[in-house]
């Protein structure tokens, strides 16, 4: 299988506002999907700035998207601090990071607690706002075998969970965000 790297849909793309088709665990095994799958890897791996990737922003409508494992290590009690000391680090070991991998994911649980925090968007390049988002999340999904799990996560990793997601029901971070800031590239 040739693996190549995919391009990422920008805004207005009407991809990025469908709500995004489920696909059957039979549907998770085919060398399509599959294929998919590690493109969509590839894809994530090197874009500098991504820790989440859905398939709409791959200009493929499923209830697809990966987080990067290295979603998991920003974000202590300062996310900020974090963000900033980890990017260093995050650059040099962006290709070895491992993807996890969700289909279909439902949301089980929300925290009441929620946490407003800036968010950006590899389809929405250069604009930056603050999203108020649930602290905890618990999803229930598919793995890329087709396999159903249940996950739960807690401040930045739950906050990148929401985003994706919101990218499968056709939400933009920049529907939910205040203080919207567009950065010139």
């Amino acid at each position: 299988m040739v693996v190549q790297h995919l391009p990422i849909v920008k805004e207005p793309n009407k991809v990025l506002r469908k709500i995004a088709g489920e696909l059957s665990p039979a549907d998770i095994r085919t060398p399509r999907i599959q294929k998919l799958l590690a493109e969509m890897k590839a894809t994530l791996a090197e874009t500098p700035d991504g820790v989440g990737l859905a398939a709409p922003q791959v200009g493929e409508s499923l209830r697809i998207f990966l987080v990067s494992e290295e979603s998991e290590h920003i974000g202590g009690e300062n996310y900020e601090r974090d963000a900033a000391s980890h990017k260093a680090l995050a650059e040099e070991e962006k290709k070895k990071w491992k993807h996890f991998v969700y289909i279909n994911p439902v949301i089980k649980k929300i925290s009441k607690n929620k946490v407003a925090y800036p968010e950006g968007c590899l389809s929405v390049p250069g604009t930056f706002g603050v999203v108020s988002r649930p602290e905890k999340i618990t999803v229930e999904a598919y793995n890329e075998s087709g396999k159903k799990f249940t996950r739960g996560a807690s401040r930045f990793f739950a906050r990148v969970l929401q985003h994706e997601i919101d990218h499968l029901a056709g939400v933009l971070f920049i529907d939910k965000a205040k203080k919207l800031i567009a950065h010139k590239q």
